[in-house]
C-alpha cells in the first residue's frame, strides 16, 4: 500500500518531469524563433537589394534616390524589428 510519502514523491517526480518538458518546449520555441528571424531578416535584405537595383541602372537621378531611400528604409525597419524581437526571445 502506498504511503503519503510515496504519493508525494511520485507527485514531485511528475511535477519535475513536467517542468523539464516545459523548459524543452520553451528552448525549442526560442530556437525556432531565432531561425525565423534570421530567415526573415535575410529575405528582407534581399528584397531591399532587389528594390535598389533598378534605380542604380537609370540615368534619372531622382529615381535612383527614391529607390535607394526605399531600400535603406526597408533595411532599417527590418533591423529595428528583428533586434526588438530578438531581445524579447532572450
Amino acid at each position: 500500500m502506498a504511503t503519503k510519502s510515496d504519493k508525494a514523491n511520485g507527485t514531485d517526480e511528475t511535477i519535475e518531469r513536467i517542468r523539464e518538458l516545459n523548459e524543452q518546449i520553451l528552448e525549442a520555441g526560442k530556437q525556432w524563433g531565432q531561425s525565423f528571424l534570421d530567415a526573415y531578416e535575410q529575405s528582407m535584405r534581399t528584397f531591399a537589394d532587389f528594390t535598389a537595383k533598378p534605380g542604380q541602372g537609370t540615368d534619372v537621378e531622382w529615381i535612383s534616390h527614391i529607390a535607394k531611400a526605399q531600400a535603406d528604409f526597408t533595411r532599417e525597419v527590418t533591423r529595428q524589428a528583428t533586434e526588438a524581437a530578438r531581445r524579447m526571445l532572450k
